[in-house]
């Protein structure tokens, strides 16, 4: 199912890709050292309420459930965020195995891309270990887990829908960091993290959108199928899973039934556009997809109609 590609960019991305390995060897940081990440998170509440998943269910919860919910939240989408990135890593290890020219510039800034991720993901695994959540995992079981199973190991191999879901799985957790670290009723150190994540993420945000201008022409049958009509469901599954139903339980809720009230609110259907409308004109910028062609699945998951436009 591999392609061979060429490792050989345009003059136009091969200057972007100088720019992008200068910034990343400019600006790296080991976070487990740096000073302004060095710090704890505190006992309590570490979002505010209007900004969990459950804001506009109308939820009436003691100030200690509420601090116990935003504490299993965010442990929760941590761990969606360190298994996404290690998906990235086995995405970046398939194209250096089997399809780029590993002295090529493209190889060079996988590596990067990679050794960043690594960073990151120790980073948030740390945050893991202070919360020490208790929910338990109702999604890693039974058919979610051999969907993601056989999903990831088909995605790996297709360049085009890997890089699309690569935009996908950075532009919502930039988003949910946005709100969060700009809100002054966030912990400070969480803050912190996710300033610092959103930074180095925009550099990978790039590359994915250079890559994508580069593989699309290029892309097979089947890689095209897949972008235009299985990488939607695949975002809406990854937006819907970051928050587990155990989470739920810890405070009382029961889990399967209010994960499915959240996934339906108001309030979360507006995020969730909101945070993929941006990997639509991406798409769309790269001619993968087209204004009056935009197909259902990217409608819905975006909430526009088939030119684009925000219904």
């Amino acid at each position: 199912m591999s392609t061979t590609l060429v490792d050989e960019p345009t003059d136009r991305s091969a200057r972007r890709l100088e720019q992008l390995i200068s910034a990343s060897t400019r600006r790296a940081v080991d976070p487990t050292t740096a000073p302004d990440l060095s710090g704890r998170l505190g006992d309590g509440q570490l979002v505010p309420a209007e900004l969990l998943s459950t804001s506009g269910l109308g939820l009436d919860l003691t100030p200690e459930q509420w601090a116990r919910l935003s504490r299993e939240e965010v442990a929760s989408i941590l761990i969606a965020g360190i298994r996404f990135e290690a998906v990235l890593t086995a995405g970046f290890g398939i194209d250096l195995a089997n399809r780029l020219d590993v002295a090529g510039a493209h190889a060079d800034y996988a590596l990067v891309e990679v050794g960043e991720e690594s960073r990151h993901s120790r980073l948030f695994a740390d945050l893991v270990r202070q919360i020490a959540p208790s929910a338990p995992q109702r999604l890693d079981r039974g058919v979610f887990r051999l969907v993601d199973r056989i999903g990831t190991a088909l995605i790996v191999q297709l360049p085009a829908t890997f890089h699309a879901l690569v935009l996908g799985g950075e532009e919502i957790p930039d988003l949910l960091q946005q709100l969060a670290s700009e809100h002054p009723e966030t912990d400070p150190h969480l803050a912190a993290v996710n300033r610092y994540h959103r930074l180095e993420e925009a550099r990978h945000l790039a590359y994915a959108r250079l890559r994508l201008r580069e593989l699309w022409p290029i892309a097979s049958r089947l890689d095209r199928w897949a972008l235009r009509h299985l990488v939607p469901v695949v975002i809406g599954g990854m937006w819907d899973t970051l928050v587990q139903p155990g989470v739920y339980e810890t405070v009382g809720l029961p889990g399967w039934s209010t994960w499915r009230r959240v996934r339906r609110s108001g309030s979360r259907v507006v995020l969730r556009h909101r945070a993929c409308r941006p990997v639509l004109e991406a798409l769309l910028g790269t001619g993968a997809l087209r204004p009056g062609r935009i197909p259902g699945s990217w409608r819905r998951l975006c909430g526009v109609d088939r030119h684009g436009n925000p219904t």
